[in-house]
């Protein structure tokens, strides 16, 4: 067992010092040569936009989770019948004037026109044959029973949504004589996410800049410094969103992928230059000259820029772990931004930094101030007496923090994963307008219909006509099912289809348990005896399956993600317990985000604000993704804060100094830099997508509690009253792990 030492280990002094001196050379050149690297760097950004537009890949939701029941019925579908085993998608139809059947020649060109169209398996038209009978009120099929409601069926052999825009002009084109006869026609599911707007976050990321330019001029007073971070992670994020589209040549990317990359890169971005900017600054005011202020700014606030960027992407990568290959993109989509970003940083702040010189404070609007102002470095500050306060009280400041975090995090005892429907959609979407359309005309239920696929290939002739009396009595009255139709047989009468329409909502918790009901216990009770097999496929029972997929396999990355980072900070400061306090307080602050997000979105809180049309389940993988990229970003604020803990407690050996010390001199800066994060993702709220107002959301809470809550309550009261033993490490671990540093003083 060792005892904890103000001394670094000397064995590991100088890979610590190589590590800095390349990275103080790094930033000297850099500094020196700072007309190569903007050149070097604009000239790449250039290629790469080339490159990109020639070469590059487009953004698609099409994916499959092999190995789950709804694909397996999905393939049995296709295989039997194929015309009924594709992709469906509706067009909903309404004339409140008059019944469909006096447009019905207009119709019947309508269907055959879309037929025509390219992926298009099969369309179902809503009229029935000439001399049926008129639907009854409580008839199920694509006709309202006043005739003035019903919906086309289309099917097509790849997912309509993965379409490009332009495939819609044939769809417009068919249907346009009944839009000329003055039926009203939306398009839903799918076919009306294809029909969209293109998602334009612009206006989130011009309002995040706005705001950080705000904050920057604030918190620094100068100009040019402000500007800085601004320009360094714009070029950043405009770097990685281009090799991004590379990337999606080779593999398919969500269409979610850029924004969450954009928002991630430029919340690193703005950051990680913030740190080396405040630093450097410092610098400035400590005699030294450009060149060797970058250099030396490189040397030590570039590692922590180095450790925490490996952090986030070994958190980002943890998503892997899921085994979905939707999420596990996601996360690379995201780590992409951050490579550029701490790039950037090390690389391009460097250069610019030395083109400013010694003008970086030129242009002031108020007096230029660096990691502390000259009052707080002498012991008088603010931040100073707030640092006394919570080491003369550090279980007062410990149980307000705690207590504030618990209370936020009480909503997510009652967390419902599911998907987002086209119900939460704005009213100018066709999807959401088609999807009101039916719920009003056929209930709630006939936006997600579940599809019965009874596999009776194995099952000898003369016993299917039993097999098939038992499965429609076993289907009658199930619990959650408003109604469902007759089985019918395919054509070589080896399946038999039919379908179940909930009495909710697609995303309601009534249509997931009947769904998992159907699934684990009603198809076997049907099949039972008999060597047929049933599913239940469809969209809906795809994203039920989905959602399982995701909530059975969410502790194993949270586990894998916090064993990762607790590694990590462990490595870098030497510190058992200092580690384990990072990993608990991480997680204590991520489970207050996901509670704000379950109250505004799930509970309705304020989710109306926000421009989402009533409460909505919390998408399946957003805490997925939210845990990993937080406690990724987290580890931002805990490593600058630790690092500058660390650097005082191995040069005074005074464990309690130190984390005042510590507290003194980055509170603003992590202040300034939580403020800028936040309002970058705050911004994104105002996209017209719920999940990434979801994402943006949850992001910007859980940035703004890490900060505040954790980093300047709970963080400095854990280390007062923790002491010396924070960095205590038994020796055997000691001589294990391999040597990193971050932070430190720079020698010459």
């Amino acid at each position: 067992m060792s005892s904890p030492t103000a001394v670094p280990a000397a064995g590991a002094s100088g890979g610590r010092e190589d590590t800095r001196g390349r990275l103080r050379r790094l930033g000297e050149w850099c500094a020196r040569h700072f007309v190569i690297v903007i050149v070097a760097w604009l000239v790449a950004l250039a290629a790469l936009q080339v490159l990109n537009r020639s070469f590059g890949g487009d953004y698609s939701d099409n994916f499959s989770l092999s190995g789950v029941q709804s694909q397996e019925g999905l393939d049995v579908l296709k295989k039997h019948d194929p015309a009924a085993g594709g992709y469906g998608s509706q067009i909903v139809l309404r004339d409140t004037s008059k019944p469909l059947s006096s447009v019905s020649s207009q119709l019947s060109e309508s269907v055959a026109d879309l037929q025509k169209l390219p992926h298009v398996l099969s369309v179902q038209n809503p009229l029935p044959p000439p001399g049926s009978p008129p639907p009854g009120k409580d008839t199920v099929g694509p006709l309202s029973s006043d005739g003035k409601t019903g919906y086309v069926t289309i099917r097509f052999d790849v997912q309509p949504s993965t379409l490009h825009d332009d495939y819609l002009d044939g769809v417009d084109k068919s249907v346009q004589p009944l839009r000329s006869a003055g039926v009203q026609v939306e398009y839903g599911g799918p076919l009306g996410e294809l029909a969209r707007p293109d998602a334009d976050d612009r206006v989130s990321e011009l309002i995040g800049f706005a705001v950080a330019v705000v904050v920057l001029l604030v918190g620094f007073g100068s100009v040019l410094a402000a500007g800085l971070p601004l320009v360094t992670a714009l070029i950043s994020v405009i770097g990685g969103l281009a090799c991004l589209g590379l990337l999606a040549s080779a593999f398919t990317f969500a269409t979610v992928s850029p924004t969450l990359a954009t928002m991630i890169g430029l919340g690193v971005g703005i950051d990680y230059a913030l740190f080396l900017i405040t630093r450097h600054r410092q610098n400035l005011m400590n005699g030294d000259d450009p060149v060797r202020a970058a250099g030396r700014a490189n040397a030590t606030s570039g590692r922590a820029v180095l450790v925490s960027g490996c952090t986030v992407i070994v958190a980002l990568a943890g998503l892997s772990v899921s085994g979905v290959s939707f999420i596990g993109l996601l996360g690379v989509a995201a780590a992409v931004t951050v490579v550029s970003a701490v790039l950037g940083a090390l690389t391009l702040v460097p250069a610019l930094l030395g083109l400013i010189g010694h003008r970086i404070d030129r242009y002031r609007v108020r007096r230029p101030v660096a990691e502390a102002a000259t009052d707080e470095a002498e012991g008088h500050g603010a931040w100073h007496r707030y640092a006394q306060r919570v080491e003369r009280r550090p279980w007062w400041f410990l149980a307000g923090g705690v207590v504030t975090v618990l209370v936020l995090a009480i909503p997510v005892l009652s967390i419902q994963l599911g998907h987002i429907g086209d119900g939460a959609d704005p009213k100018s979407f066709t999807d959401r307008r088609a999807y009101d359309i039916m719920a009003q005309s056929f209930g709630p239920g006939s936006n997600g219909p579940l599809t019965i696929v009874i596999d009776q290939t194995k099952v000898p002739s003369d016993q299917r006509s039993d097999l098939a009396s038992k499965a429609s009595k076993t289907l009658t009255d199930v619990p959650g099912a408003a109604t469902v139709t007759p089985l019918t047989a395919t054509k070589d009468g080896d399946v038999l289809i039919g379908t179940v329409y909930s009495k909710e909502s697609p995303q309601s918790e009534t249509t997931t348990a009947l769904t998992n009901r159907l699934v684990d216990t009603t198809l076997p009770e049907a099949v039972s005896g008999t060597a047929a097999h049933g599913y239940v496929t469809g969209t809906t029972a795809a994203q039920v399956d989905f959602r399982d997929i995701v909530a059975s396999r969410l502790p194993l990355i949270i586990g894998v993600v916090v064993a990762l980072a607790f590694l990590i900070i462990l490595t870098v400061f030497r510190g058992l317990l200092v580690a384990l306090k990072a990993a608990a307080l991480n997680v204590l602050s991520i489970a207050a985000s996901y509670g704000v997000v379950v109250a505004v979105f799930q509970w309705g809180w304020g989710g109306p604000a926000l421009g989402v049309h009533g409460k909505v389940p919390i998408e399946s993988y957003v805490p997925m993704m939210m845990f990993a990229i937080i406690f990724g970003l987290s580890m931002d604020y805990e490593i600058f804060l630790l690092s500058r803990v660390h650097e005082a407690w191995l040069r005074t050996g005074d464990a309690k100094a130190s984390v005042a010390h510590a507290l003194e001199i980055t509170a603003r800066v992590i202040t300034c830099a939580a403020l800028i994060m936040v309002s970058v993702f705050a911004a994104f709220v105002v996209s017209d997508n719920v999940v990434v107002k979801m994402l943006g959301l949850g992001l910007a809470v859980s940035v703004l509690i890490d900060a505040t809550v954790v980093r300047l309550l709970l963080v400095p009261a854990v280390m007062t009253l923790l002491g010396r033993h924070a960095w205590w490490t038994p020796g055997w671990l000691d001589r294990v792990l391999p040597h990193v540093d971050t932070e430190g003083e720079e020698r010459d």
